[in-house]
């Protein structure tokens, strides 16, 4: 919101228009922030709070972390939380978890950056098994889960979907085998075809109908002129409702099942804006 963190209200206000104007979800970001803690630091809201405040504000939308970092949360109780906002939220909430990257975020917060693999693979063993069959024993080298039992069970007998974000070979193999849904990042439609394969390839290695897992990407999209001064950002789609529209679609066609749309502005104006593509998009 021009350089700026939005508040409660702000975020309140754009997830019920997105509602109204028919988004099918609303993502959250997990980041402590980014800069330099000492200098120039761009600070943002815990998203598990954001989640739940949202939960219970929203009626429709599903809602999701994109993505959240496993690293920050003990393993075992972070499938407690996700099945506890899956009760709230009344069946809408989409896990979404990954790795990690910002290692300033690690170092001010006081969390290991080392093995962020090994311990990612620990983390989504535990809250998978949880979720989906309610109990968790596992003995790795950085997380432990001993006779872990989740009850009570929320709306869904199987918890709540995974979604991992990654595109890197080892984590792919763990999309595969353990997630329902996986996400490639901020990508312009060219960039898609290049992905797929690698994610295909995981799928069958551990034996799995590619078609079984849920594939999304994330696109940048200008709804609302920009200043004379602010040049185009990379990767950012512009044009007519229709433009986009017919942009948007390609990703479809190249094997995308959903999109997570980040607008430019990200402002209560640009979610509405948004909605003549939305409209072009089902026509």
């Amino acid at each position: 919101m021009d350089g700026q963190t939005p508040r409660w209200p702000d975020i309140l206000a754009m997830a019920q228009a997105a509602e109204t104007v028919g988004f099918d979800g609303v993502w959250v970001s997990d980041h402590v922030g980014f800069g330099d803690p000492a200098g120039d630091w761009s600070g943002g809201w815990e998203s598990w709070t954001l989640l739940s405040a949202l939960a219970a504000s929203t009626e429709r939308v599903t809602l999701g972390n994109y993505v959240l970092n496993t690293a920050f949360h003990n393993p075992a109780y972070l499938a407690k939380m996700a099945e506890t906002l899956d009760e709230v939220s009344g069946g809408r909430l989409i896990l979404g978890v990954g790795a990690g990257w910002n290692e300033v975020e690690f170092e001010t917060y006081g969390f290991p950056f080392d093995h962020r693999f090994d311990r990612f693979e620990d983390s989504l063993r535990i809250v998978s098994s949880m979720l989906r069959t309610g109990t968790a024993d596992h003995e790795g080298r950085y997380s432990q889960a001993r006779h872990a039992r989740l009850e009570p069970r929320g709306p869904r007998p199987c918890g709540p979907p995974i979604m991992v974000g990654t595109n890197g070979p080892r984590l792919l193999r763990l999309t595969a085998e353990l997630a329902d849904h996986w996400n490639g990042n901020l990508r312009l439609p060219g960039q898609v075809a290049a992905l797929l394969g690698p994610v295909e390839d995981a799928c069958r290695a551990v034996g799995r109908d590619p078609a079984t897992l849920t594939k999304s990407i994330e696109t940048l999209v200008r709804v609302l002129p920009s200043r004379d001064d602010e040049p185009a950002e990379e990767l950012e789609l512009r044009g007519t409702a229709a433009e986009l529209a017919a942009s948007l679609h390609e990703y479809e066609a190249l094997g995308i099942d959903e999109l997570q749309v980040q607008l430019r502005p990200n402002s209560l104006e640009g979610v509405f804006a948004f909605a003549p593509v939305i409209e072009a998009m089902a026509s």
